[in-house]
């Protein structure tokens, strides 16, 4: 049996439970609807089975030598051997087993492709959806894999993505395996580009730390490596932008950064924001110069990006109009929704009323409180109150968790500004608990089925009870340690 106590015991540990997770995956993970290499085929129900149970169980193994490997760290008991290279070496560890495997716990890839493909032949991607693609053509393998009713769905994503998704198609000419494979070179990519922005924004002392959280966080694996969501993409750019603009001073690449994340994802906009604050915070002159500056200056870059990304890209600017797409489904996972719907059913079965206003209704007051806690937040950093960094990841949790649709991955969007930050404080750790429930609320085949949510909640309700239990380190698997300075949330006084 592999000792906890030893990094190296829960890089072996992990490692295994990626290739759980991979096994499971190749016998129930999201297949494509045919595929002519004969690799990825989806099995029958008995079969799936057992791979589901195989994938939930290396998940598991994946989940505690992280949590294991982030106590180590927390308390120093590895002292240098937790350093960069020793991350990056377990960071190959747990992502080589999944790069090879069918797409996992999503089947959100074949929309990429299929979009991808839609660009190749002309097709408006922000008016159609992936079912105008013929069978016998470049995306059709990848359309006949899209579910539900994404096949008539505009796309949501911005002209950069699909530039990229369109290159993937051309290379491969739409095949499904090396389609996917594809996707994934730009998810390792994006992974890259987390590791690099991590490591040289996190303060000395807990570089291990963040990019403990913010690259070997397990559902950053399992959705970005695994499922290939352009989260990643979008977060990676939104890191290395902030960072450039508010660390090194230059807003106007970080800009630049920020609007090609825009244009895979239009939440990470956010940036924007505290971006402009900074730079009208350290602009000399009065107050309307400051505040002139702060809105134009990096407004008027993002602008110019978009339209010449926009232009490149060939597709339009439709991107405008289709943002709201996402926002149509329901996931159980949105607060606002869940209890929108629940006051809606209320009204209709108490007076016959139609609940969908009710619902809207509630979502709209979800976002509008969203929106007042990101504009506090942006009024700390003018006041130097907050670091704008970790204003940044906490009005990411505010824009998740109040949004009208909210997927496990979306937390990933707050994740790299808050390991940055505050790898080891209070919202660090409450971000530890909820990466560690939240990989389980879908199945490999990108279901949310009812036992995921029972399993998310007895994972968060441990993690919870081990962090406020404080055990010591010889007998637990938290140890607080001591504090350093820049171990610390930045202040707010």
């Amino acid at each position: 049996m592999w000792s906890l106590r030893s990094v190296a015991g829960c890089r072996r540990l992990g490692a295994v439970g990626s290739v759980g997770v991979a096994l499971g995956g190749w016998a129930a993970g999201s297949m494509p609807a045919r595929d002519p290499w004969g690799l990825w085929f989806a099995r029958a129900q008995d079969t799936a089975r057992p791979g589901v149970l195989l994938a939930l169980a290396g998940l598991t193994l994946l989940v505690v030598a992280w949590w294991r490997y982030g106590r180590l760290v927390a308390a120093g008991a590895a002292g240098a051997a937790v350093g960069g290279r020793a991350t990056a070496v377990t960071l190959g560890w747990w992502a080589a087993p999944l790069l090879l495997a069918p797409p996992l716990y999503s089947a959100d890839v074949y929309s990429y492709i299929a979009q991808g493909a839609m660009v190749v032949e002309g097709h408006d991607v922000y008016r159609l959806g992936p079912s105008v693609l013929a069978p016998d053509g470049v995306g059709g393998a990848a359309a006949a894999s899209v579910g539900g009713h994404w096949t008539d769905t505009p796309a949501p994503y911005g002209p950069v993505f699909l530039l990229l998704a369109e290159l993937v198609a051309v290379v491969t000419a739409g095949s499904i395996v090396p389609a996917v494979l594809g996707m994934r070179a730009a998810a390792l990519a994006a992974l890259a580009l987390l590791f690099w922005g991590l490591l040289r924004l996190a303060p000395r002392g807990s570089t291990s730390g963040a990019l403990w959280l913010g690259v070997l966080n397990p559902l950053l694996l399992v959705h970005v490596v695994g499922g290939l969501h352009n989260d990643g993409l979008m977060a990676g750019l939104v890191l290395a932008g902030t960072a450039l603009a508010v660390r090194r001073g230059r807003w106007v690449a970080g800009t630049v950064l920020v609007a090609l994340a825009m244009m895979i994802k239009t939440p990470a906009g956010l940036a924007l924001l505290f971006i402009g604050v900074v730079v009208g915070r350290e602009t000399a002159g009065p107050l309307i110069r400051r505040v002139a500056k702060g809105v134009l200056g990096p407004g008027a870059v993002a602008a110019g990006v978009a339209a010449a990304a926009t232009l490149c890209a060939g597709t339009g600017f439709g991107w405008l109009r289709t943002q709201s797409v996402a926002g149509t489904i329901h996931t159980a996972l949105s607060l606002t929704s869940d209890l929108g719907a629940a006051l809606g059913e209320s009204m209709y079965y108490l007076s016959g009323a139609d609940p969908d206003p009710v619902k809207r209704a509630v979502q709209a007051m979800g976002l509008t409180l969203a929106l007042a806690l990101v504009a506090y937040l942006a009024s700390c950093v003018a006041r130097g109150r907050v670091d704008p960094l970790h204003a940044l990841g906490l009005a990411f949790l505010a824009l998740v968790a109040l949004s009208p649709m909210v997927q496990p991955w979306y937390l990933l969007w707050a994740v790299p500004p808050l390991a940055a930050t505050a790898w080891n404080g209070r919202t660090g750790r409450a971000v530890t608990v909820l990466s560690a429930g939240l990989v389980y609320v879908t199945a490999p085949d990108g279901r949310t089925p009812a036992y995921g949510f029972a399993l998310a909640a007895v994972a968060c309700a441990i993690g919870a009870h081990l962090l406020l239990r404080r055990s010591d380190f010889a007998g637990g698997v938290w140890l607080p340690s001591p504090r350093r300075a820049e171990d610390r949330e930045p202040s707010r006084a």
